[in-house]
C-alpha cells in the first residue's frame, strides 16, 4: 500500500538579505505589502523585517509598470496584505532573484505522515509530495516520517534497503517516492 507524505509549509520563510543597518542576515515577512502609484505607474513591495534591528526593507514586486496592465485581483490582494500573496511570490523565482534574496525555511514548514500506522510495517512505500518548494533533504524527511535517527537512515540507504529513483544525499524541492526495506 501507498503511503502519502506532504511536506507542507506552517509560515512565511525567513528571508536571507544583508540589513542595511546591522549586518544581520535574516528578515521575516508578515505579508504586509506598500504600493505607490504615480500617474500612470504603479510600484509594489513586500515589506520584510530586519530580525535583530526591526528595521523594514521593500522586496520589489512591481516597478514601473501601467496600471492597467495589472490584473485588478493581483491589485485587490496587494491593497489587501494578503499573507497567501507574500507566500506565491516566495516560490516565484524571477522575484527571488530580481530582489537577490534566499529563503530559510528552518522551523517553516512540518512534514505530515497520515498518521503512524506505517511504522510496523516490514516494506514501507512512500510517495512524498511537496506542497510548496521547501528544499529539505530527503534523508531528514525519511529519520522524521519513519522515527528513526539520520545516521540509520544513512545506513539503511548504504544497505541498500531504501531505494528512490532521485539522489537521497542532496536537497530536494520536489516530488519524489521511495521503499524502505526493514
Amino acid at each position: 500500500m501507498l503511503n502519502r507524505w506532504v511536506v507542507m509549509p506552517t509560515c512565511l520563510p525567513l528571508v536571507i538579505r544583508r540589513c542595511h543597518t546591522c549586518a544581520s542576515e535574516r528578515f521575516r515577512a508578515d505579508g504586509r505589502f506598500r504600493v505607490n502609484a504615480n500617474h500612470k505607474l504603479i510600484d509594489a513591495w513586500l515589506l520584510v523585517l530586519c530580525t535583530t534591528c526591526g528595521e523594514t526593507a521593500k522586496l520589489t514586486v512591481l516597478e514601473r509598470v501601467n496600471v492597467r496592465s495589472v490584473r485588478p485581483e493581483l491589485l485587490d490582494r496587494l491593497h489587501d496584505n494578503d499573507p497567501r500573496l507574500a507566500a506565491e511570490l516566495f516560490q516565484d523565482p524571477a522575484v527571488r532573484r530580481r530582489n537577490r534574496i534566499a529563503l530559510d525555511w528552518e522551523d517553516a514548514w512540518r512534514l505530515d505522515t497520515g498518521g503512524s500506522d506505517h511504522l510496523e510495517r516490514e516494506v514501507l512505500d512512500v510517495s512524498v509530495r511537496f506542497a510548496a518548494r521547501i528544499p529539505v533533504r530527503p534523508v531528514r524527511l525519511i529519520a522524521e516520517g519513519c522515527g528513526l535517527s539520520r545516521a540509520e537512515v544513512e545506513r539503511l540507504i548504504t544497505a541498500g534497503k531504501v531505494v528512490a529513483a532521485v539522489r537521497l544525499n542532496g536537497r530536494l524541492s520536489g516530488d519524489f517516492t521511495f521503499m524502505l526495506k526493514r
